[in-house]
């Protein structure tokens, strides 16, 4: 479960101080474990800011974070970085804060199941195989390794933008709509190799051990 306001840390804040908040929410086996409050964790958080207590903001990090960076670390950064940390408390602290809670699921495929926190329960946010929205390069990255892995035609055109998609899409309809009639097409054979031109495309084709092949089209 990460936590996150929306008023945005000051840019010279190290980026794994912003996990700090991060803490380890089991849901239990069927879901029976009640969800803990986010809220609580936020104000902790915030108090720890304020006193400079680097053993309080240690405990709320995850198992994660505290591999990310040691307690002398944090001592460090607390004491060299006070005026962009009261920077970040100010953010924190504003009443226009808004605390969202996020939970993730990984599996043995790889695959991803991300949740959020909405009232009270966990719902599906998104899911590799289902249509997502990516927030990062980062995740639009990850979700084109993955749609690639798949072989998952679908997934990698719903990561393309809208006017790639459109121009692929529109290309594709044209290449279908001239082949709509294959045995009116003229077909060019030379020795293994034929050619057959469309409105707009060329389609080439090559044999291997007797069986046809597409071996390339534009």
């Amino acid at each position: 479960m990460s936590l996150s306001s929306l008023a945005r840390p000051p840019r010279l804040t190290p980026p794994w101080l912003l996990a700090l908040a991060a803490v380890a929410a089991g849901t239990g086996c069927g879901g029976i474990a009640p969800v803990p409050p986010a809220e609580p964790v936020v104000v902790a958080y915030e108090d720890a800011l304020r006193r400079g207590d680097a053993d309080a903001l240690y405990e709320l990090m995850s198992a994660e974070s505290r591999r990310a960076v040691s307690r002398e670390e944090l001592l460090r950064v607390l004491a060299e970085q006070k005026e962009e940390l009261a920077d970040h408390i100010k953010g924190i602290a504003s009443p226009e804060r808004v605390v969202q809670a996020h939970a993730e699921v990984r599996y043995g495929d790889g695959e991803i199941v991300s949740l959020a926190l909405e009232g009270g329960a966990f719902r599906v946010g998104a899911v590799d195989a289902l249509p997502a929205a990516a927030r990062t390069p980062v995740q639009a990255l990850a979700e084109l390794r993955r749609s690639l892995a798949r072989r998952s035609y679908p997934a990698l055109l719903r990561l393309l933008s809208p006017r790639t998609r459109s121009a692929i899409e529109s290309d594709l309809r044209s290449l279908v709509d001239g082949l709509a009639e294959p045995d009116a097409l003229r077909v060019e054979v030379t020795g293994d190799q034929a050619t057959v031109h469309l409105p707009g495309h060329v389609v080439v084709l090559r044999r291997e051990d007797g069986v046809w092949y597409v071996d390339d089209f534009d």
